[in-house]
This record gives C-alpha cells, structure tokens and sequence, in this order.
C-alpha cells in the first residue's frame, strides 16, 4: 500500500510542531509536567506503551494483562495510602482511571448514587467543598446534578473544620477536602472533617490528585485511609507517579460502595457493558506505563525523588523569602507553592506575581498565573504565581534562582494590569460591551459565537479569517479579566478562545 504522505516526511512534521511546544523535560516547565529527571524511567513508559499499543483496555477477559497490571498498581497505591486490609466491609478497593478529573467524577457519582439508597425520594443532594477544591468537583456536580456548595478559605488559603462541619447535613451526599489544594498547597484539615462526616454518615473524599504520589513519604498530618471516615483517595499516576498523561487511582473504602460507581447493562442487543470508569474502549497504554515504573522504582526510589522534590522546594521558598516584594501564600505542603505580592512593604517595593512571571518567562522559565478570586462572603483571595517543582528542579536551580531574583528587580514597582488598563487598548465600541456585560451579566453566557470571537479579538485574542488563533506572549493582561470581569462573562470568551484554537 503507497502511503498518502512518507512517514519521515509526517515525523518531521510532528517533530516542528513539537518544537513550538513548551519544553516537557529540563525543569523549565513548572506546571502541567512531572519530570523525574530519569531519562531511562521515560524510555521505560515508552517501552511499556509500544508493548501495548493495540491492547483495547474495555474487556480485562480477553486482555488479562489489563487485569493483572491494574491489580499490581492498586496493590501498591492501596498499600502507601494505608488501605492495608480493611475488616469486611471496610475493604480498599478500587480503579485505575484516565486522570484526576475522572477520579473526581466517578468518586462524586459514587456518592450521589449511594445517597439516593439511603434517601429515596430525597432532594437533590448536595457538594460540600472549600473553594479551594479543584474545579473537577464543579463540573461532577454540574455533570451529576448536585448542588454545589464552596465554603471561603482564609487568607492562607486554608479552611477551617468547622466552616465544613457547620454546613453538614442530612442533604450532603459528599464532602471534599484536599492533600494538598492545589492553588495553595494548604492540606485541608482532612482528620476532623472526615471525623465529623462519618459521625453523620457522609461519605467523605479526599482529593490527593496532586500529593497522592509525594505526601507518603514526607513529613505531614495524617490525610489518607489512615484517618477515620476518609471512604475514597483519588491520587494521579500521571503526576507524581512520573506515569505519561492520563492515568489516576481512585480507591474506595468498602467493595459495596465502590460497586455503586460501575455501570453496567445487558438490556441492549450487543455484548454485556460493565464499565468502571466514564470510558469505554480505551488504551491500555498509561496503565502499562505507570505498572512498568512502579515496578522500576518501588517504594525507595519514590521516596528518592521525593527528596529531591523537598530540597529544591526548601530552597524556592528560601529564595522567595528573600525577594522583596514577594511573599509565599499560606504554609504550603509538599512540593508546590503560590507567591502572592507582599503588601506589607511600601507600594514602590511591592512585585506583581503576575508581571514576575510573565517576565521570568522571557528568561525561559514558565511559571503558572493564578487570577484574584472573589469568594461568596465578599473576601478576596489574591493574585498568584503558582509553582510545582519536581525532581529535576533541582538541577535547574542557580538558573531557576537568577531568573526569579532579577525578574523581581525589574518589576519591582510595576502595579498589577487592571480592567480599565486593558480596556484602554481596545476599540471602543468593544469596551462599552464589556462593561455592559459586566453590569448585566446574565446574559454572557448565551453570547453568540462571533459576538464573542470579536470580543477577544479586542484584545488581540482569538482567530481571524486568515489563520488560526495567536496567544498574546504576556499573560498578566488575561489574568487581570479573568479576576475583574464576571465569571459567567469570562467563562464565555475563553471557551471560544479554546475551541477557536482548534477548529479547522
């Protein structure tokens, strides 16, 4: 068979747009992307993947290798969370799943299902969760028509058990704290609620998507199914598992409850459907990764690289405290941060995390805005640079260090990008829309497409009839909308913006 197109000449082509990409290896990423620094554990994964590549993942019967690695890789992740072997009843069991996102999911569509048993006829049950939960829990209440409730955090970012356990009751199907949160890195204080949720019979998750692979082997309060009344760990492979993109484990506490989260039907006229997870058919591919390096480093070498993640972060956070004009938000746990401006010096001394990170860009170093954030009892949370470090930060750091300190001398008394800076730059027909909407935002969400699409374009954003979409190179702009202008509004102009970058 003659191929349309050589397949050097597609490689090739592949390998330009990967150039374009940011660099996925060397520690100049510091978000989105876990590098163990072992060029040899990555050489592993691929191995593993290329092993399985025409695996189809839906039916464990026909591939029993599926079976067998997800038994091995809930085995271990059962046996660092504390699972050991619970009383009947209390077993830990669980999935392998295709990333945090679908743990979170499954882990709340569970607890709808096992609610609507114990309340037949009930309202519609209820989300509790601080603010600070990640985003996934919005769209599995949104998916799964619950109503979600968000309790404000305090000005380090952290929640406290009683803001939780005040708003428990009978109408609470899930309530969900976080080892670590991810905007802040505080550890939620998982021992009392999870305590007080299981005096009331609800079901009680703990989100360590992100520490779920670090946290066992640093020094912290106790998180996981160590604690009383936790009934489900979601924790990624794909994070600090070092797994490729996307697999994740939710384990859950009891064989009756986690049975709740399959579907399963033979009322059609094909094969019998029993599924674990949202997907179907799906590639067997991060499941046989993250098996071949679990089995590479075991426990000693992931408590290696978890070292190597708490010394580079001691030494960010040292060189943190050392800038003026900077300050670290909260008292992180594990190997992440946020660095918010420090309003304690005067004006002309004060840093703007966002316009430090857009300028430590320009040295190589991509680090991750977070947008001021408005919570429900009127208290701001402030604008922040969010930082994950991973081993092979470590060999980044006098690098790393330069560009941080030196980005801070140069923008050292710039103030933040505000709405009206930003509005000044665009037409003004474009602006008076905007601030119509931000007077009435009810109706941003049923914004047509190209209303929408010229709103970006107002900001230099977004498609034109000519070529695919640009994305400005300084992001403190964005980030100033996004924390100014209505949620629903903002919501509206990046969902075109994403679906703009991709369409034909």
């Amino acid at each position: 068979m003659k191929f349309q197109e050589e397949p050097s000449a597609i490689l090739a082509r592949l390998q330009e747009l990967r150039d374009a990409d940011a660099p996925t290896h060397g520690g100049h990423v510091l978000s989105y992307v876990y590098d163990s620094g072992l060029a040899a554990l990555d050489e592993l994964a691929a191995a593993a993947i290329r092993m399985v590549q025409p695996v189809n993942g839906l039916d464990p019967t026909t591939f029993t290798s599926v079976a067998t690695m997800e038994r091995e890789v809930l085995g271990f992740a059962r046996r660092i969370l504390h699972g050991g072997d619970g009383a009947p009843g209390e077993e830990v069991v669980g999935t392998v799943t295709s990333g945090g996102t679908e743990s979170c999911l499954l882990a709340v569509k569970t607890a709808r299902d096992n609610w609507r048993v114990a309340n037949p006829g009930g309202s519609v049950p209820r989300l509790l969760a601080p603010v600070t939960a990640h985003a996934a829990f919005q769209k599995a209440a949104h998916y799964f028509g619950l109503e979600l409730d968000l309790v404000p955090v305090d000005a380090s970012g952290t929640v406290t058990a009683s803001a939780l356990i005040d708003r428990m009751a009978d109408d609470v199907a899930l309530v969900v704290v976080s080892a670590p949160s991810y905007p802040f890195a505080a550890l939620d204080p998982i021992s009392e609620v999870a305590a007080a949720a299981a005096e009331r019979s609800i079901a009680c998750h703990v989100d360590a998507c992100i520490g779920g692979w670090v946290l066992p082997w640093l020094d912290t309060a106790p998180w996981d199914f160590g604690v009383r009344g936790v009934t489900s760990v979601s924790a990624d492979l794909h994070k600090f598992g070092y797994a490729p993109k996307g697999a994740s484990v939710l384990l859950q506490r009891g064989r009756d409850r986690q049975r709740t989260q399959y579907f399963a039907t033979t009322r059609w006229s094909g094969y019998p459907v029993v599924n674990p997870t949202m997907l179907g058919s799906k590639s067997a591919g991060a499941l046989a990764a993250s098996w071949a390096i679990i089995h590479a480093l075991g426990e000693e070498g992931y408590a290696e690289l978890a070292a190597a993640c708490e010394r580079a972060t001691v030494a960010l956070l040292t060189v943190i405290a050392g800038i003026e004009g900077l300050r670290v938000v909260g008292a992180p746990i594990g190997p992440l941060f946020a660095v918010a401006t420090d309003d304690s010096v005067p004006e002309d001394r004060r840093v703007d995390p966002h316009h430090w990170a857009d300028q430590v860009r320009t040295r190589g170093f991509l680090l991750q805005l977070q947008p001021a954030f408005t919570q429900s009892d009127g208290t701001r949370l402030p604008s922040t640079t969010h930082l994950t470090i991973t081993p092979v930060t470590e060999s980044v750091l006098d690098e790393l260090t330069f560009a941080m300190q030196v980005s801070a001398d140069e923008v050292r008394g710039l103030a933040p990008v505000s709405v009206s800076d930003v509005l000044a730059g665009v037409p003004a027909e474009i602006a008076g829309a905007l601030q119509a909407m931000g007077a009435d935002p009810s109706g941003a969400g049923a914004l047509d497409s190209e209303t929408a699409a010229a709103l970006l374009a107002g900001f230099g954003l977004g498609s034109d009839r000519d070529g695919p979409a640009e994305l400005p190179e300084r992001m403190a702009p964005i980030l100033a909308l996004v924390g100014a202008l209505p949620a629903r509004l903002t919501e509206r102009l990046l969902t075109e913006l994403l679906a703009r970058l991709v369409e034909p």
